[in-house]
């Protein structure tokens, strides 16, 4: 599973990136989580791209350049200090758009 967090400058979400990764690893998940910038989604291949709240009015846009689910982060995601919560979110994306995870035990 690659996920892709996307925010203005990628600085906040290097933050939701690792600790997303730790929790999937927790989770005995083969999961990679990267940051990185809109300008990041040329050329792209994720299964997942999670959009930081303040991009909100973006998403339609993003949806329109990737093939993977689009979603936007929770407006307290940046409260989530293990990741858990994120890869519960993540999770629930991936199942309301009928994809199974990779790397899922």
């Amino acid at each position: 599973m690659k996920i892709l967090v996307v925010c203005g400058a990628g600085a906040s979400s290097t933050f939701v990136a690792q600790r997303l990764r730790s929790a999937a690893a927790a989770a005995g998940l083969d999961w990679e989580a990267a940051a990185g910038m809109e300008s990041s989604l040329i050329d792209a291949d994720h299964d997942l791209i999670l959009v930081g709240p303040h991009l909100g009015e973006r998403v339609e846009a993003i949806r329109g350049t990737v093939s993977a689910p689009v979603a936007v982060l929770p407006a307290d995601v940046f409260a989530d200090r293990d990741g858990s919560r994120t890869l519960v979110f993540a999770r629930s994306i991936l199942a309301a758009a009928g994809d199974t995870p990779k790397g899922t035990p």
